[in-house]
């Protein structure tokens, strides 16, 4: 949907919540070191120790969700470009843009450098992941700034769980720790853009409301173009780290009742339809989970 006028006059109104909430995430936010986490003692040299798969000590589940994971916040360049693209560049977004951007940098140097040192990938598969992943880019169709504000609100809580929940499947305290730091981020991260969301509810209700029904109902992960995706996500479903139950049960209602959606009064027309719709999509995704879950169980031996 393209940029229009009316979204970027909601957002110029809640400008000053906006920079409010910039200023509770800098007093909130523990600024952390990536090096402090990673275990260099575990550390070898790769040229007189190659790497083979008898080295790896994380559960395969676990392997592939770090490693989703990484080449996901390898594509940092994309996500910034979409938001600091998309709004005037002396406005309070524009600004948080550069902050989030310089604090999500953080998270593909600590995963990276654990699971080198740590020996649970494969080195070279992994770069030549990372420069087929970042070769294809990122793209994503959202250019109107309410739809990407919706987004961002989604898929931040979305990614503080991935990472949550690795780290919590994962049998090494580091790689728990390194994941508690980067999903502790998230966290923050997601608690501003809901926030943002949060206002441009009170200003324009109806305006807000469809956004979240166009994005929710067709929410999807930025991670498409990373190689052999599917797989790797089916995988990570089967283990219970991030799938569609956990999307519904944990990412939208959470959501949904947090903003108070079937709250909201006084609404006619494509915003009703937009209430009502948002309201149907946790049962949608439990549908389709239950599917999901019942084609595996008749895999299972």
């Amino acid at each position: 949907m393209p940029q229009t006028t009316e979204s970027l006059e909601v957002v110029g109104a809640v400008e000053g919540r906006i920079r409010s909430l910039m200023d509770d995430h800098r007093s909130r936010r523990n600024h952390w070191y990536a090096h402090e986490v990673v275990p260099w003692e575990q550390a070898r040299n790769y040229r007189d120790v190659p790497w083979d798969e008898s080295q790896a000590t994380l559960d395969r589940p676990v392997r592939t969700a770090l490693v989703l994971n990484l080449l996901t916040e390898d594509n940092l360049p994309y996500y910034h470009a979409k938001i600091a693209g998309n709004f005037p560049d002396d406005s309070a977004l524009s600004e948080w843009s550069r902050l989030w951007t310089a604090e999500e940098g953080q998270h593909s140097i600590a995963i990276r450098d654990y699971l080198l040192t740590s020996r649970n990938c494969d080195p070279c598969l992994l770069e030549d992941e990372r420069m087929a992943t970042v070769n294809r880019g990122w793209r994503n169709q959202l250019s109107d700034p309410v739809d990407i504000l919706s987004y961002t609100s989604a898929q931040e809580l979305a990614t503080r769980i991935s990472h949550r929940n690795a780290g919590l499947k994962a049998d090494d305290p580091v790689a728990r720790e390194v994941m508690a730091r980067v999903s502790a981020d998230e966290n923050h991260h997601f608690i501003f853009y809901r926030g943002v969301v949060t206002a441009m509810l009170r200003q324009a209700p109806g305006l807000v409301l469809r956004s979240l029904h166009r994005v929710l109902s067709e929410f999807s992960m930025p991670g498409d173009q990373i190689p052999n995706f599917r797989r790797r996500a089916v995988e990570i479903a089967r283990a219970g780290i991030y799938n569609l139950r956990i999307h519904a049960e944990q990412v939208v209602q959470p959501l949904l009742r947090h903003w108070q959606i079937d709250r909201i009064g006084g609404l006619t027309g494509g915003d009703a339809e937009a209430q009502d719709g948002l309201m149907a999509i946790p049962a949608l995704l439990i549908t389709k989970a239950e599917h999901f879950e019942a084609r595996l169980a008749r895999r299972d031996p």
